[in-house]
């Protein structure tokens, strides 16, 4: 069963597989910096003021809070989105090199059908002749 494992090995197109990794590589490292910078909670600054010190403010400065906040989320919002494009874009990246993996492995599955056959013919061949010469 290893011998079968290590010829589909072998038939891996490695140089592609390798000339994709560091883009696979940076991508991921990418991807977690950005995750990683992110911890989920709101520093002082972006903490919202306490319910009832907002009812106490003036108008004016209720919405200058107010327009704070939503420019945050805007922010915030920006941000998700471009970890979604490059989630995106690095996981297109691994579909498209699975894909390749697929279709080699599928070839070498018709490749070694193949060869079965060739080797039960030949080996029914050899016994044809052995049994012809004695």
């Amino acid at each position: 069963m290893a011998v079968g494992w290590m010829s589909v090995l072998k038939m891996v197109p490695w140089s592609d597989v390798i000339s994709n990794a560091p883009k696979v590589a940076d991508g991921a490292k990418k991807l977690w910096s950005t995750v990683a910078k992110k911890t989920g909670v709101a520093t002082e600054a972006e903490a919202p003021a306490e319910p009832a010190a907002a009812q106490d403010l003036p108008a004016a400065e209720l919405l200058a809070l107010l327009r704070a906040q939503l420019a945050r989320q805007e922010q915030r919002l920006s941000e998700l989105h471009q970890q979604m494009v490059s989630s995106t874009a690095l996981i297109q990246t691994l579909a498209e090199q699975n894909a390749q993996l697929v279709q080699r492995v599928e070839a070498n599955r018709v490749r070694v059908r193949w060869l079965t056959l060739a080797v039960v013919l030949l080996g029914l061949g050899l016994a044809a002749m052995w049994a012809l010469g004695h």
